[in-house]
């Protein structure tokens, strides 16, 4: 099954947050924090919203910043995704 988003809307995988510190300390599950850094699945179409022409600037591959308590998180056979809306994605990391 594939999730294919709607209007502005984008799907984001999480990327694995790292497991040591710089200093070498090993992090227990708990101790992680949220990820920031995802990657995006998939992609809306954009178009008209609410009387605004919308253009979307992501594309499937792309690793992507997102606000902290942004989206909706969907669990889909044994993934985690996140969906958000466009305008809540921070930054394109390259």
């Amino acid at each position: 099954m594939k999730l294919k988003p709607l209007a502005d809307r984008v799907v984001l995988k999480a990327v694995e947050a790292e497991e040591t510190t710089k200093g070498g300390i090993i992090l227990t599950g708990s101790a992680k924090e949220k990820p920031v850094v995802s990657e995006v699945v998939a992609v809306g179409p954009g178009g008209m919203i609410e009387g605004k022409e919308i253009t979307m600037y992501v594309k499937a591959g792309d690793r992507v910043i997102f606000s902290k308590y942004a989206g909706t998180e969907v669990k889909l056979d044994g993934e985690e995704y996140i969906i958000v809306r466009q305008n809540d994605i921070l930054a394109v990391v390259d």
